[in-house]
């Protein structure tokens, strides 16, 4: 029975592909060998693989480009972590290159971008130490202030963040008041402000439920006095104006409003 020509050229195909993986195994053999002709130490040399990685060449060492590339590429895609740990590896292995100072500006915006703030905050305040004339610095106090921006708390909380966001954007308005950021800076030191006053009307009423009125005054006369331009300031003057309770107050700043026995529990939980 002739024997079908499809059949021969297929083995001949597999007896090339046998030859083939045989040369391979008689090379590792033989490097393998010399390997030890030559006294390398075990694990020195493996043979086959070291023959495919003397030709394909020595791996190329990571650079500060590369590296800071790839981190960038992490960043503009969002993946915060992974950009953080290479640009951290960049500023330690590579002081003195330019892509460190890179490093450090998007290590602190790796951290804004995550809302860790309280940590963000220190590592622009020592870029601009570090680099007072760097082009980047207007961005830098810009994104100190939004730091505290996302700190701040409401108007019946402790508004340390906000006093520090108020003094960090007008220090960026005297030094830059022409940037980019003027018109977004004026307008969250507006809502600072109005934050502050809102706060020193709150205590303030607090301060009237417990019948201490010389204190309320003195609340309300600060919002109205350094915030006269916000909603909450001009409110201020209204209550001040509009209440009986504050004609009652001596002109030598004693109170004549009699404490009331019930409210006497108020003055420990102020803002109900």
């Amino acid at each position: 029975m002739n024997k079908s020509p499809y059949r021969i050229k297929s083995c001949k195909g597999l007896s090339a592909i046998y030859l083939v993986l045989l040369s391979l195994l008689i090379i590792g053999i033989f490097t393998g060998c010399a390997g030890k002709d030559r006294g390398i130490e075990p694990g020195k040399d493996k043979g086959l693989f070291s023959w495919f990685r003397s030709v394909a060449g020595p791996s190329k060492p990571e650079s500060e480009v590369d590296l800071s590339e790839e981190a960038m590429d992490y960043f503009i895609r969002g993946r915060y972590i992974l950009a953080e740990e290479i640009f951290q590896k960049v500023k330690d292995r590579y002081p003195f290159s330019p892509y460190a100072t890179l490093a450090e500006l998007r290590l602190a915006d790796c951290k804004f971008y995550r809302g860790n703030y309280d940590e963000a905050i220190p590592l622009y305040e020592e870029f601009e130490k570090l680099h007072p004339t760097n082009e980047a610095v207007t961005y830098v106090i810009f994104q100190e202030g939004s730091c505290y921006y996302g700190l701040m708390e409401n108007p019946d909380r402790d508004q340390t963040s906000t006093h520090k966001l108020i003094k960090t954007y007008e220090r960026l308005l005297n030094r830059y008041p022409d940037s980019p950021y003027s018109y977004e800076t004026r307008k969250r030191i507006a809502e600072a402000k109005n934050r502050l006053a809102r706060h020193e009307t709150l205590v303030a009423r607090w301060y009237m439920r417990t019948n201490q009125v010389l204190q309320a005054k003195n609340r309300l006369e600060t919002a109205m006095d350094l915030y006269p331009d916000t909603s909450a300031g001009v409110k201020a003057a209204r209550i001040l104006k509009k209440e009986r309770i504050f004609q009652d107050v001596s002109a030598t700043g004693t109170d004549r409003v009699k404490e009331s026995e019930e409210s006497w529990w108020r003055r420990l939980i102020p803002f109900i």
